[in-house]
Formats: structure tokens, C-alpha cells, sequence
């Protein structure tokens, strides 16, 4: 009884190792094969996965990713952003590791392997991606390029970022939160914004001592407020490419020719309300004071006016509300 009693048990061992085993000398059942689709960006066709688990971001793809709840394992630094995110998406921000700097030459190829990625999205101007080795990052995960084109385009380019990090439910959601809100500003302001031909003086880019930025509709500092119904009078004299094509750089001699025909004026100041150099030295010209529309007391400074996603603007449609509503006590 002892001998069968000892048999027994070594027979309900082996099959219990047995079945935790999977049984000896069978193979591991295969991983389940990831479903893909294609994708189309600034680097040709990638074949990605439809639902990502561990994304990699960097340039304008980390805020429009962070926003969009996507899978994020990985960032690019991205600062100036930093005061137009809401509590929870800086929280986001800093606790997410920084593979790559503010440029995109400042990549850390062997940070973004230690991430791991199943996708990698890249949000930089299509002139700066060859800073990138894009051969090198398809080695480690799929790579999605997308960057800005017009300033205006973020609406556009922020969707793909969600779409190819599979995260457009996310970014849907915020996007009509904007798009309620700009509606309710746009009605709010109707009988007193389209009638008048707006200017802007901008903050961006080549600004030097002795030139301004002017802003027309498409660029930075005016398509926020365009949703609202502002309507920015004029055209670059001669247009390029991207930002170009909707901003130019004149003399500081040419406020009265480039934004004397204005009814109002917008300038673009930091988050926390503070004037730019950029703009305080228009802002210290007599020849900006003598314009009919600062005479008028319709010049509105309007903050965020960097914003490339929904969230973002959503400030910038609080502070042009709040620039704005001077014009509805003057009827």
C-alpha cells in the first residue's frame, strides 16, 4: 500500500508540472499577431499598430498626445508649452521621461530604445526632420512623421498625432469642448467683431531690433480669434512657405502704412500677461500710438496665442474673451 500510495502521488506531480508546463517538449503558444494598418506621414507609408500600447513623442506630437490620453513612454522636452497645460497634463509631462531635447538634433536614440516602443511620432517641421535619424528610430519602432505646415494647421495635425497613437477619442472629446466654446464666443461677439478689420502685432520668429511681427489670418497670434469671428485685414507682400505665407517681418518705420487702415488691434503677450521685447518696442512707438486704432482704445493684448492644441486654445479663447469685452460697453 505504501509503494502504490508513493506511485500515486508521483503520478498526480507529474501531471500537475505537466499541465503548468504546457507539457514537456511542446512549444510556448505564439504571441497573438498585432493588428496594423497603414499610415501615411512626412516619411512615406508606415505600417503601425492599430491600438499602440507604448508611444514615443516628441515636438508638436507631445502636447496633442499628452492631451489625448494616448500611451506615452517617452516625450521630447517641450517647454513652451509648459504654461498653456492644465494641471493634469503637466503632471502628465513630468513624470513622463525625456528622450529627446527641444530641438529635434537633441534626439537620445539609446533613451528611446530602453522605452521600448511599438510606435514613435515625430511632430517637427519637415525642413528640421533630416536633424533625425528616421532610419535609425524604424529600427526600434514604426516611426510616424507629421509636423507643422501653417501656423492655423494644428487643428489638422494634432488629429493625426491622435489618430496614428490611436488616441482620437480623447482628442475628440476636447475638441468639441472648443469648438462649444468658440461657438458661444462667436455668437456673444457677433454684432460687434466681424464688422471691424483687424491687425496683429506678433512675438515670433525672426523678430529684430527695428522690425515687428504682423500677423494676418492663418498665423499664430490670429486663428484663435478667428473662430470667434475676428477678421485680420491684408496679406504677406511676399509669401513662402509655412508660417511665411500668413506673417511678415516689416521696418518698425512701417506701422502706420502696414497697420493704419486696422479698426482694432491684437497683440500677442506671455501667459502671464506680460509685454514680449518683440512687442514692447512697437508698443513704445509713437507711431503705434498714433494709430487710429490704439487712439481708439482698441488695441487687445491676447495671451496663449502659441496654442497648437484644443486645450491649449481653450485659454486663448478665455483671455480673447476677456480682451474682447470692452467692444460689447461700446455699442
Amino acid at each position: 500500500m505504501s509503494f502504490r500510495w508513493s506511485s500515486w502521488l508521483a503520478a498526480v506531480a507529474l501531471v500537475l508540472v505537466t499541465a503548468a508546463c504546457g507539457g514537456a517538449g511542446e512549444p510556448d503558444a505564439p504571441a497573438p499577431a498585432v493588428e496594423t494598418r497603414t499610415f501615411a506621414g512626412e516619411n512615406g507609408e508606415a505600417t503601425i499598430p492599430v491600438h499602440p500600447q507604448r508611444v514615443v513623442a516628441t515636438g508638436y506630437a507631445v502636447p496633442a498626445l499628452i492631451e489625448a490620453g494616448a500611451p506615452l513612454v517617452g516625450i521630447s522636452s517641450w517647454t513652451r508649452g509648459v504654461p498653456m497645460m492644465s494641471p493634469e497634463e503637466l503632471a502628465t509631462y513630468e513624470r513622463l521621461d525625456k528622450v529627446a531635447g527641444e530641438s529635434a538634433a537633441d534626439t537620445n536614440y539609446e533613451a528611446i530604445a530602453l522605452a521600448d516602443p511599438d510606435l514613435i511620432v515625430i511632430g517637427v517641421p519637415v525642413p528640421v526632420l533630416a536633424d533625425v535619424d528616421v532610419e535609425r528610430l524604424a529600427t526600434l519602432a514604426p516611426v510616424v512623421a507629421v509636423g507643422p505646415t501653417v501656423p492655423s494647421a494644428w487643428r489638422d495635425i494634432s488629429r493625426r498625432h491622435a489618430d496614428a497613437a490611436g488616441a482620437l477619442a480623447g482628442f475628440d472629446a476636447v475638441r468639441a469642448e472648443y469648438e462649444a466654446k468658440a461657438a458661444s464666443l462667436r455668437e456673444k461677439y457677433a454684432a460687434v467683431v466681424p464688422p471691424l478689420k483687424f491687425g496683429h502685432v506678433g512675438a515670433y520668429g525672426r523678430v529684430t531690433d527695428g522690425t515687428f511681427h504682423r500677423e494676418f489670418n492663418g498665423s499664430w497670434g490670429t486663428n484663435v480669434a478667428q473662430d470667434v469671428g475676428a477678421n485680420y485685414y491684408g496679406a504677406v507682400e511676399n509669401p513662402g512657405p509655412g508660417s511665411k505665407a500668413v506673417s511678415e517681418y516689416p521696418s518698425v518705420e512701417q506701422i502706420g502704412s502696414s497697420l493704419g487702415e486696422a479698426d482694432a488691434i491684437t497683440y500677442s503677450v506671455e501667459p502671464d500677461g506680460s509685454v514680449p521685447a518683440a512687442v514692447q518696442q512697437v508698443l513704445d512707438s509713437q507711431l503705434w500710438k498714433n494709430l487710429p486704432a490704439v487712439q481708439a482704445g482698441r488695441a487687445f493684448p491676447i495671451r496663449y496665442t502659441e496654442a497648437a492644441t484644443y486645450s491649449a486654445a481653450l485659454k486663448t479663447l478665455d483671455s480673447i474673451d476677456q480682451a474682447f469685452a470692452p467692444l460689447l460697453g461700446a455699442r
